[in-house]
């Protein structure tokens, strides 16, 4: 057996892979189910009733997919230029952090300009955050998968100090937390007496921003090139260091976008649990996604939807909802070898 390039890719073939390698994870998964003694249809029935079947329900999901968008959008991007940025959670609390500094008195603005202040103050926390890695990258080779990865612990740690330390809110009982930000911080209920707050719009208009970056401008196609062939597009003339520099503050810009927008939508004060996770998700969004910034937005409600919807299946079915976990893992799993799939043609001796 040996793999043989396509030459052309249809786009119907690209469209049908996703799908079916959703389907097999999910019958991958059902098979799970009949093994813990539950009907398969009523356990996805639930799943789907506790993330879509009611408003509160939509709108925990799309709560869910906001911080996963922006992450996805992170991890997709930079992979783009085969820049391996593991550091999404580290960058999505350096934005919280910045943002937790200047809004909680720091700067006295109206809603207006304190908004986008903050999201822009976190976009720089996050880039030069993923800067130090990919200088390290460039100019000494240095594996970015290791630099990102520990940076991540570093910064947590940091926090960690942060909120039992000098940003501890003497109001809080105790708990460790920094002090809330200011009214004129916060994004605001999109729908009301639920979570949902703007920042799902802005995380839609990033994806969209993200799709046209990379559709319609030289940058957008020097990061493909430069993903593609580095040794061509120097070649070609593309500065390839200075293409990376700028993928990574625009990965790590969006990293720290998702802190800002779980600091100031939801959370209102800074905690080591602002993320559970989000910026190791974002990589499955993005994988999940063919790394296409308009697909994140699927895939991330994609996941949204099977964590939120496991929850409710796991309480009525009593089946763990570790499955949740299992799922979004099997779908990743199906979806990396339908893109080898539709890449390369298998042929046999």
């Amino acid at each position: 057996m040996r793999l043989e390039p396509r030459e052309n890719v249809s786009l119907a073939l690209k469209a049908l892979g996703p799908i079916l390698a959703i389907a097999v994870a999910m019958g991958f998964c059902s098979l799970l189910i009949i093994w813990s003694g539950a009907s398969p249809m009523e356990a996805w029935g639930l799943l789907l009733k506790g993330s879509l079947g009611s408003t509160f329900a939509l709108t925990e999901t799309l709560t869910r997919a906001t911080p996963l968008i922006f992450t996805g959008l992170a991890a997709a991007i930079a992979f783009r230029a085969k820049l391996w940025n593991i550091g999404g959670e580290g960058q999505l609390y350096a934005g919280a952090c910045i943002a937790t500094w200047l809004g909680t008195g720091m700067l006295d603005l109206p809603v207006w300009l304190m908004v986008p202040v903050l999201f822009l103050a976190g976009a720089l926390a996050g880039g030069l955050l993923l800067l130090g890695p990919t200088l390290l990258k460039t100019k000494l080779s240095v594996d970015e998968v290791v630099t990102t990865l520990l940076l991540n612990f570093i910064v947590l740690l940091f926090v960690n100090w942060l909120v039992f330390g000098p940003w501890k809110d003497p109001m809080a009982m105790g708990w460790p937390q920094a002090a809330p930000v200011v009214d004129s911080a916060e994004l605001g209920q999109m729908v009301a007496k639920t979570r949902l707050h703007w920042g799902f719009v802005i995380a839609l208009a990033c994806a969209v921003g993200a799709w046209a970056l990379m559709r319609f401008t030289t940058w957008g196609f020097e990061i493909r090139a430069v993903g593609h062939n580095q040794q061509a597009s120097r070649f070609a003339g593309i500065p390839v260091n200075a293409a990376i520099v700028r993928t990574a503050l625009i990965s790590g810009g969006l990293a720290g976008f998702a802190g800002v927008a779980e600091l100031c939508g939801l959370k209102g004060y800074l905690t080591l649990d602002l993320s559970p996770g989000f910026g190791y998700s974002g990589i499955v969004v993005a994988m999940l996604a063919a790394l296409h910034p308009l697909g994140v937005v699927i895939s991330a409600i994609f996941v949204a939807i099977v964590s939120i919807g496991a929850d409710s299946m796991s309480r009525s079915l009593n089946i763990s909802n570790y499955i949740a976990d299992v799922a979004t893992a099997a779908a990743l799993l199906a979806v990396l070898v339908s893109m080898l799939v539709s890449r390369y043609r298998i042929r046999w001796r």
